[in-house]
């Protein structure tokens, strides 16, 4: 069973930078699709980034050119490295796993696990 802990979430005066984590094991499949999604108050969730299994990356417009998204080179761990964060950059984020054939995209569907998300609170 695939078992994903993020970490490294908090409060960031605006411009700050933040490095989420996500920790990985049980993984069935030497290597897998991996993304950030977060989830605003009252807001849908929505897809961050992903890097899929030959390291390509998707990134959602409004966090391009500000966050990147990398795996440690066993591809036990992922992380988002958020720069130049504004208060719409808000909400829980959650690190999702999906099959090495899962094409990297921003939906939701084919992320089979999950972890339980941190918190990112940037003051307005």
């Amino acid at each position: 069973q695939v078992q994903l802990v993020e970490s490294g979430g908090g409060s960031v005066q605006a411009g700050g930078s933040l490095r989420l984590s996500c920790a990985a094991s049980g993984y069935t499949y030497s290597r897998h699709t991996m993304g950030w999604f977060r989830q605003a108050p009252g807001k849908e969730r929505e897809g961050v980034a992903c890097i899929d299994n030959f390291a390509s990356t998707t990134y959602a417009d409004s966090v391009k050119g500000r966050f990147t998204i990398s795996q440690d080179n066993a591809g036990n761990t992922l992380y988002l490295q958020m720069n130049s964060l504004k208060p719409e950059d808000t909400g829980m984020y959650y690190c999702a796993a999906g099959p090495p054939w899962r094409l990297c995209l921003l939906n939701q569907e084919g992320f089979f696990y999950w972890g339980q998300g941190t918190q990112v609170t940037v003051p307005s």
